[in-house]
């Protein structure tokens, strides 16, 4: 019943077509977008008001710039009585991660940019390479070209940047089925007078064979879609995406799993390992956003091919609404196609409260078909996220409720 629900929540979404007025809102000071894509694109995200303007260079080749973030994790749970029975839920405290991340602009004729990033990870106690590479402006070909390791481009949700994802936590099927980093070569295009965008990668794992997050031998990646807007950063915008995914499996082996949307407790979702020769994906994404409003959604469908468990099919998604109480408004980085973390219109550094944001979600994510039982998992949550100062990477949220289910 839930899945036919989030079924028809999708197709009234996807039908709903926006007006938009002639004229664009005028752009909210707080949030003016970018002009170009820079390499790591939603990670590059610089703060809208500099606090720190002593992390910045100029070394003449190359602008220089120093970003540090860092992701803690508290959470308690009340469990009923058949929860207790399928696994306990301890509250605790746990750092997520922290990141060093440096980029900047050369000096070549040619806009390009650069990012190296280094994480510690809480969960896997170890430092790793993050999204590190070199982003080329190719104006004849409408876009970008970035070589090195980043994310696929799969998935709005995914692409956003950790630390401002607007439900707080990932959804579990796009956790569960797409590594968060991958190393090869992407294009990114957007057409402006069409309103067309794309993300068109391909991946191989010879420099992360044994990373964690290497789960295939390779892959191929592609988002493209449409979104009208008023403009990118205030009023009407209206976004629509299909993204489309094979990849080969890494020495014919997949496991899938994640946790409840919550990095504090034990995994929820875990199909354990099987044989598999590779997966398809297909998947659509639709947003719309009226100012301080914001609804989205976004569905998918895993293929395995596996003969020895029946090939079988997986599939889950997301829908959600948000509300800025105080006003702001998320604004959007049309070549890159995701939406950029917000900046309050008034700092708590500045005598205001932040941004203030109301947010209910739904999620759904299906594990167990053919020889596989990975599990069933839904969850309801309602939140309230505070934001009080400026920096894309320093925010905290505070789930006020949810129900969840699985089996």
């Amino acid at each position: 019943m839930l899945r036919h629900a989030l079924a028809a929540l999708l197709s009234m979404f996807a039908v709903a077509t926006p007006s938009f007025a002639q004229q664009p809102a005028p752009a909210s000071p707080d949030s003016i977008p970018e002009p170009a894509l820079a390499a790591g694109e939603a990670d590059a995200e610089k703060p809208r008001r500099n606090l720190f303007p002593y992390f910045d260079w100029n070394f003449g080749v190359t602008t220089f710039h120093i970003g540090l973030g860092g992701g803690f994790d508290v959470a308690t749970f009340e469990q009923d009585e058949d929860s207790k029975e399928q696994l306990t839920m301890d509250p605790g405290v746990k750092l997520r991660d922290f990141r060093f991340i440096a980029n900047g602009r050369t000096k070549l004729k040619r806009l390009t940019t650069w990012q190296i990033g280094v994480m510690w990870d809480g969960v896997k106690e170890d430092w790793f390479v993050r999204q590190t590479g070199v982003m080329v402006a190719v104006p004849e070909i409408w876009g970008n070209i970035f070589i090195g390791r980043a994310k696929e481009g799969f998935s709005l949700s995914k692409v956003i940047q950790g630390y401002q994802i607007i439900p707080v936590e990932r959804m579990t099927f796009t956790d569960a089925t797409i590594p968060i980093l991958a190393d090869g070569i992407k294009w990114l295009g957007y057409v402006p007078d069409k309103h067309i965008f794309w993300n068109l990668g391909a991946f191989t794992d010879w420099l992360s064979e044994h990373q964690s997050f290497a789960s295939y031998n390779y892959q191929f990646a592609l988002r493209g879609g449409w979104a009208p807007m008023e403009s990118a950063s205030a009023g009407k915008l209206f976004h629509v995406g299909v993204n489309l995914r094979h990849g080969q499996v890494d020495n014919g082996e997949l496991q899938l799993r994640s946790r409840p949307e919550s990095n504090v407790a034990p995994y929820f979702i875990d199909t354990g390992k099987f044989r598999a020769e590779s997966t398809n994906m297909a998947g659509l994404e639709a947003f719309y956003r009226p100012g301080a409003w914001m609804f989205g959604t976004e569905y998918y469908w895993q293929f395995v091919n596996s003969p020895e468990t029946g090939d079988p099919m997986f599939h889950g998604g997301e829908v959600f609404a948000s509300w800025f109480i105080t006003g702001e408004t998320r604004a959007y980085n049309t070549n890159g196609a995701f939406f950029k973390g917000i900046s309050p219109r008034k700092t708590l550094f500045e005598g205001g409260p932040g941004a203030i944001e109301a947010v209910v979600r739904f999620s759904y994510s299906d594990f167990d078909n053919a020889g596989v039982h990975g599990g069933e998992f839904w969850r309801i949550t309602p939140m309230v996220n505070w934001l009080p100062p400026t920096t894309p990477a320093s925010s905290s949220s505070t789930v006020t409720a949810c129900w969840t289910g699985s089996t």
